[in-house]
């Protein structure tokens, strides 16, 4: 039996429209990962995360939910579902990922942060104020509700008087250079990503970090950004030797993304074509610098290899000193290598 599309992605839809994200989730634990770092509130340059390396770890549990339902009769009832969330916020009744998780994802966050202060860029944060940019409802095609959104987060952008954004991850970063440009007329706003605001930086290396390391491309920023030459400036001045996969750059091969909650099962299949040709140049460590492309590689890559974000990379060897400490006195220990994204 397969998944209700038309549901899925209605509800998706539904929450953006009606609660301003897809998994509609606290503000606690959307800006959970910057406490303690003391970013300053606001100003004209944010660091925006678009919450999508804090939506991953939720993700993944949803979709481990619906693949269960999938060859059950339950799975008729997501219609219903789907009605009843329009009342009530389903997302926030989901069982929360194991700490150890949220944490994992938490931490790349806060390596960003690092490498950005490490380089001497000054930058705020918004809070509880930030809001999702909405690449997954663009990206499925529910173009009303998506442009509603985006005057929605522009506006909010323009009220908190922001002229510069540095983003995370390559999808933020489409959305606010690119794609809200074509719809919002007018549109004034600096949109950079965190790596290319490290490779202007020319920082210097602390420990280098002496490997071999394959880079998976994300299409998104290859493709639309031209983000191609800036992460590998990055690892090279990092004491890495960077080793191209079988297709890299603008030919990059998708990691079975974003269609992973729709078909888990081409999702699966599109990863581990990917993941090796990513194994086969021989390299144990791997570079994804995307949230989605991290969860879909590291879920089907080998336990000799070790897929990591490449903020975790960086961070190793441009702030060691920084990255070991704890971040707070409650934090989870890392989960163990090989899998850097917290799936297993």
């Amino acid at each position: 039996m397969g998944l209700p599309i038309a549901d899925i992605i209605g509800t998706l839809s539904d929450n953006l429209k009606l609660r301003g994200s897809v998994m509609p989730l606290s503000a606690r634990a959307m800006t959970a990962w910057a406490r303690g770092l003391d970013i300053p509130r606001g100003g004209e340059t944010v660091l925006y995360t678009g919450h999508m390396y804090q939506l991953m770890p939720y993700t993944a549990a949803m979709e481990e939910q619906l693949e269960r339902l999938r060859d059950t009769p339950l799975i008729r009832y997501m219609k219903l579902g789907r009605k009843i969330n329009q009342w009530i916020n389903t997302t926030r009744l989901m069982p929360p990922p194991p700490a150890e998780t949220r944490e994992t994802w938490n931490r790349r966050l806060r390596n960003i942060v690092r490498l950005l202060r490490k380089s001497g860029i000054r930058f705020g944060y918004l809070y509880e104020k930030e809001m999702y940019a909405g690449a997954l409802v663009c990206d499925h095609g529910m173009s009303d509700v998506f442009k509603a959104h985006a005057e929605k987060v522009y506006a909010m952008l323009k009220r908190e008087g922001v002229k510069r954004v540095i983003t995370v991850d390559p999808h933020t970063t489409d959305m606010l250079r690119s794609v809200y440009p074509r719809i919002i007329p007018n549109y004034e706003l600096e949109v950079k990503s965190y790596l290319e605001a490290l490779a202007e930086s020319g920082m210097n290396v602390t420990v280098p970090l002496s490997r071999d390391v394959a880079i998976h491309d994300s299409c998104v920023y290859a493709r639309y950004e031209n983000v191609i030459d800036q992460p590998r400036a990055l690892l090279k001045s990092a004491g890495a030797s960077v080793v191209e996969p079988e297709a890299s750059g603008k030919l990059t091969h998708c990691c079975g993304g974003p269609i992973e909650s729709l078909y888990p099962d081409k999702t699966e299949r599109i990863a581990r074509e990917r993941i090796n040709q990513l194994t086969g140049t021989g390299c144990e460590t791997i570079a994804a610098m995307c949230p989605i492309c991290l969860l879909n590689l590291c879920r089907v890559a080998p336990e000799s290899a070790r897929v990591a974000d490449i903020s975790d990379l960086l961070a190793e060897a441009y702030c060691p000193e920084e990255a070991k400490l704890p971040e707070r006195s409650t934090a989870t220990p890392r989960p163990a290598a090989p899998c850097c994204c917290g799936c297993r």
